[in-house]
């Protein structure tokens, strides 16, 4: 028993040490990559990619722990979360607008670890930057492969000399944050901001079981 307890012990620190040695190699290159709009997304989709590969052997939590940080850097989460709330935004106090933003990003981070969560060949592939409102929109597919090629479309804004990602386009024009907008305006009519973060915080829950129950 006892050498069956060492031999497990090693595996969680060998786990633990990959786990590691994969946060820093992501955290390296989405740095070195984040100049202009278009670096800051190939960073990003390295950080991904990498996530992606070693998806079965880190699990949900651990493809967790490798995009949080990444999330963190190349999302504008301040922003993001302003306008998903929408104009109910100026009635939040400073506490509660942090606790929705905080909540806010850990959805987004859970919500690309289940959405990502193996390697069977895909490429994610950035397809340049062009002028938009407010920023510049970088164009991405995703493409399998078997079946059709998906575009993810980002819009990018500078803050502190740093791009960030300000809004998600799925399918290329479908902006997350407009979709988003309605459902968090729906939930704070009828359960307040205190439903608002129980609810952002049940979804990163969700996303983990359900991560959990396919491996």
């Amino acid at each position: 028993m006892r050498r069956m307890g060492q031999r497990s012990g090693r595996r969680a620190t060998i786990a633990r040490s990959g786990l590691a040695i994969a946060l820093a190699f992501a955290l390296t290159q989405t740095a070195a990559a984040a100049p202009s709009p278009q670096g800051t997304i190939q960073g990003f989709y390295a950080t991904l990619l990498t996530s992606m590969k070693q998806g079965r052997k880190l699990g949900e939590s651990g493809r967790y722990a490798l995009l949080a940080p990444i999330v963190q850097q190349v999302f504008d989460l301040p922003f993001m979360t302003r306008l998903a709330v929408g104009p109910d935004w100026t009635g939040l106090t400073q506490s509660q607008q942090q606790q929705v933003t905080t909540a806010f990003g850990r959805y987004v981070a859970a919500t690309y670890a289940y959405r990502f969560d193996s390697y069977s060949g895909q490429s994610l592939q950035v397809g340049g930057e062009e002028p938009s409102a407010g920023g510049y929109i970088v164009r991405t597919t995703i493409v399998k492969p078997t079946g059709d090629p998906v575009t993810i479309n980002y819009l990018m804004r500078e803050d502190g000399g740093a791009w960030q990602i300000a809004d998600v386009y799925l399918d290329g024009t479908i902006s997350q944050l407009a979709t988003q907008r309605s459902e968090f305006h729906s939930i704070l009519q009828r359960k307040g901001v205190d439903g608002l973060i129980s609810a952002l915080n049940r979804k990163v829950d969700l996303l983990e079981r359900n991560a959990d129950n396919s491996q």
